[in-house]
């Protein structure tokens, strides 16, 4: 039986949105092992606009469901109405969009917020015992969510390679183990079923980050 894995998405662009490189990465690769994804984003605002050129905001408005659409070619929906009763798993890519548009991560750290919608769905996979994949920022939802989950979002000692792993010391302080890892590869925490990979929070070629996207979609597909 086909599976069908809801993909969450947060805009469309590395600093505003979701990674467009972590979210294609996550299509093909369920596409690749006959899984069905269910494209989802939240109808709201995003918490900003950036220039991708300059690096920095500009007065634009745009809205997250919207842009997210980009990046599905149109086949997407409202995440208010995803039902888990008719899924398998959940993943939800990484990019800056995670941590401004669907918690505030970006500007209260481990004192974030997530989104309602988020939380809500998030919530309702693991109360079903369906796995749940993030990726690169995305990990810090769980974080924050589930204390005392496993996750990863690469290392905790700052360095060319690692310029993020900030990161990890405040999924710590929330009560969380975080695991080191390289870029390619997974940890699963398995009472939480939570499968997790640190993608661009690492500096690696483009083709490291998907082979570690790649075995997450497939552990989340074993898990499911």
């Amino acid at each position: 039986m086909t599976k069908r894995v809801a993909v969450v998405l947060a805009g469309c662009g590395v600093f505003d949105g979701s990674e467009i490189h972590e979210a294609s990465a996550v299509l093909v690769q369920l596409s690749r092992d006959g899984a069905q994804a269910e494209v989802f984003a939240p109808n709201i605002p995003q918490m900003h606009v950036v220039d991708h050129v300059k690096g920095q905001p500009t007065p634009e408005q745009r809205n997250v469901l919207v842009e997210s659409a980009r990046i599905a070619r149109g086949n997407i929906k409202d995440l208010a109405t995803l039902d888990v009763k008719g899924l398998d798993a959940l993943i939800i890519p990484g990019g800056f969009g995670v941590a401004k548009n669907l918690s505030t991560w970006a500007t209260q750290g481990k004192n974030c917020s997530v989104a309602r919608e988020v939380e809500a769905v998030l919530r309702a996979f693991h109360a079903a015992h369906k796995p749940i994949g993030l990726c690169c920022i995305s990990p810090v939802l769980a974080a924050k969510i589930f204390p005392g989950c496993e996750v990863t979002v690469g290392h905790d000692k700052e360095c060319e390679q690692w310029p993020y792993a900030k990161t990890a010391e405040a999924m710590k302080e929330l009560g969380c183990r975080h695991i080191n890892s390289q870029v390619s590869e997974v940890h699963v925490d398995h009472q939480n079923l939570l499968v997790t990979t640190s993608a661009f929070m690492c500096n690696a070629p483009i083709h490291h980050i998907h082979d570690g996207v790649g075995r997450m979609v497939q552990e989340v597909l074993r898990l499911a």
